[in-house]
């Protein structure tokens, strides 16, 4: 499936630990869920004009949810962790603290 950069890139994953991966040059995405390992990294490339060293896909299980006798499930999602070659970095999140 062919995807376009904007596709396969939804959205940064904003918590402790992505920012804290920051430090060792690793930065966390959610992405699409047929987005594969050479998209993302094509994409982060061609979007932020950085050099990729490795990415790391998982796949977010769904979460179980109650609200008294109501049962609910909680979308699964995709997230990448891609790793950058020495110093390359991507602005949108430097400076950002949790």
């Amino acid at each position: 499936m062919s995807l376009h950069p904007n596709q396969v890139l939804l959205a940064p994953v904003v918590s402790e630990k992505s920012y804290s991966l920051i430090t060792d040059r690793k930065y966390t995405f959610k992405v699409h869920e047929d987005a594969h390992k050479t998209q993302v990294r094509q994409a982060v490339e061609e979007l932020f004009d950085v050099e990729v060293q490795s990415v790391n896909i998982l796949k977010v299980q769904p979460k179980p949810k109650r609200r008294g006798l109501t049962r609910g499930r909680r979308p699964g999602w995709k997230k990448a962790i891609v790793q950058l070659k020495e110093g390359h970095e991507i602005e949108i999140f430097e400076g950002a603290s949790v």
